[in-house]
């Protein structure tokens, strides 16, 4: 657990953060305003109030802090893919068998390709494969399909061939391409 700064590490870290400046592009972090200290309550005898003061009442204690909201999962999507097998397919010793490209692609035919992609993956007996979502159009990572994708690939229809789902490598796409890990096909 941190300690809180002493004042005169608060005084050193003022005059440093005074002489730092944003990166161009970057906007300044408005610090909250910290509440100032109340003073040192005066040392009393216990029973006894200082000549010409009552005694203040003590408040009951407040009903306490607010329980937390349960935590959101990182990953609105299927499960991720395995560590092991993750670092199999990033090295491509696990290779992507088959790669597919929604870029330009609107929201319902992108999906359609998804399924039909995958589905086709599946039946010739791929292990792994890449699906390119891209950024988005300003390149903020909130572009529709990177958005929509995880969630399509958790879809019930999908459940029985996606073994996993994770983020890309940076040399496949990173955050705008995804490694659909399928299930094996049963044998018979």
């Amino acid at each position: 657990m941190k300690r809180p700064l002493r004042p005169e590490e608060h005084r050193l870290w003022s005059v440093v953060a005074a002489t730092l400046h944003p990166l161009p592009g970057r906007h300044t972090p408005t610090a909250p305003a910290q509440p100032a200290e109340p003073p040192p309550p005066a040392i009393v005898p216990k029973g006894k109030a200082p000549p010409g003061k009552q005694q203040p009442k003590t408040a009951p204690p407040g009903p306490g802090p607010a329980p937390r909201p349960p935590s959101q999962a990182p990953w609105p999507g299927p499960e991720l893919i395995e560590p092991n097998r993750h670092h199999r397919i990033v090295r491509e010793r696990d290779p992507i068998a088959a790669r597919l490209d929604l870029h330009g692609l609107t929201y319902d035919a992108a999906r359609a390709r998804l399924d039909g992609f995958l589905l086709q993956a599946w039946h010739e007996g791929h292990r792994a494969v890449l699906v390119i979502t891209g950024k988005g159009s300003r390149g903020t990572g909130d572009g529709t399909l990177r958005r929509a994708a995880p969630e399509w690939l958790a879809a019930p229809h999908l459940r029985s061939i996606v073994a996993g789902v994770s983020e890309a490598h940076r040399r496949h796409g990173g955050g705008g391409a995804l490694y659909v890990a399928l299930k094996r096909k049963p044998r018979g």
